[in-house]
């Protein structure tokens, strides 16, 4: 199938969007406008063998069959992963190394597939119709099981050498920590605020978390996030993700703070930190977002 010289009928079709995290998985129908149409959610299951997983994977796509319906199939996948998905390594998915998930889902729906980075995914949906619509320069974060991230400058999505530029959780920010999970280093951005790193450190699930976890999760990211913007002459961040939303306002707050406090020069300061403005739909209209993109189909140009 030709990505590019598909015809204006297949164009007015909805994307089948795929959203693959840590913690859960879901599925949905997005329209060319960005709606997102129809959903469905699954958590994520702590298997070790690569096949079932995505057996599970294929079985909730089904629910969403026929696949004619859809002109492409958008995946949005936690990361690392090789230049457009075609092997993916996902730090909290241990059951897929080096896994061939574009060959697989191309496969099984025979539609075009086009896979990127979760939190890449979301930059362009919130680019697209979300808080950062009107930004060319911006970061978009999830802060879920782990922590991610999409990097927009002069209006262009940043790709890296090997497509995961922005995984801003492996920032270092806090140089007395002990504890981390499993495969990571203590003082990482995603040992100190991720669902994850706040359960090793707690002892319990991060949903548990007190006021004062809660609080350190939000300067960890703060820290994260102001780095960024004297880095890059950024000046939002908009962030999304089960923890990050499940905290709320003292998680912000607290954010907002250490951006404060450590954005002094003249380029960076007034970096504001906010919620992601298409909440927890954002993940599957950013899924869309990729094979729109891909297919030269989406408004908005990254």
């Amino acid at each position: 199938m030709d990505p590019v010289a598909s015809s204006d009928v297949a164009s007015e079709h909805p994307a089948l969007a795929l959203d693959i995290g840590g913690t859960k998985m879901a599925a949905g129908e997005v329209s060319p406008s960005g709606r997102l149409v129809r959903r469905i959610l699954r958590p994520t299951p702590q298997v070790t063998d690569a096949e079932s997983l995505f057996g599970l994977v294929t079985d909730l796509l089904d629910e969403l069959a026929p696949f004619d319906r859809y002109q492409a199939l958008g995946v949005g996948c936690v990361g690392p992963m090789t230049p457009g998905g075609r092997l993916v390594s996902p730090l909290d998915i241990h059951a897929w190394r080096r896994f061939p998930l574009l060959q697989k889902l191309r496969a099984h729906t025979n539609l075009e597939v086009a896979i990127d980075n979760d939190a890449k995914a979301l930059a362009m949906a919130e680019g697209w119709v979300g808080a950062a619509v009107g930004f060319a320069n911006y970061l978009a974060m999830v802060v879920s099981t782990g922590i991610g991230g999409g990097i927009v400058l002069n209006g262009r999505l940043l790709e890296g050498n090997s497509g995961n530029a922005g995984h801003i959780g492996h920032v270092f920010v806090c140089p007395d920590s002990t504890s981390a999970p499993p495969d990571h280093v203590p003082g990482l951005l995603e040992s100190e605020a991720s669902g994850a790193g706040i359960a090793v450190r707690i002892g319990t699930a991060a949903e548990n978390a007190s006021t004062e976890e809660i609080r350190h999760a939000g300067v960890m990211v703060g820290r994260a996030v102001a780095s960024a913007a004297n880095l890059l002459d950024l000046r939002l961040a908009v962030v999304a993700g089960s923890v990050a939303l499940g905290y709320g306002e003292p998680f912000f707050s607290s954010a907002q703070a250490e951006i404060d406090r450590l954005c002094t020069l003249e380029y960076s300061h007034g970096t504001r930190i906010q919620p992601a403005g298409l909440g927890d739909e954002g993940p599957l209209i950013g899924a869309a977002a990729v094979v729109l993109r891909h297919l030269g189909r989406l408004p908005r140009t990254f």
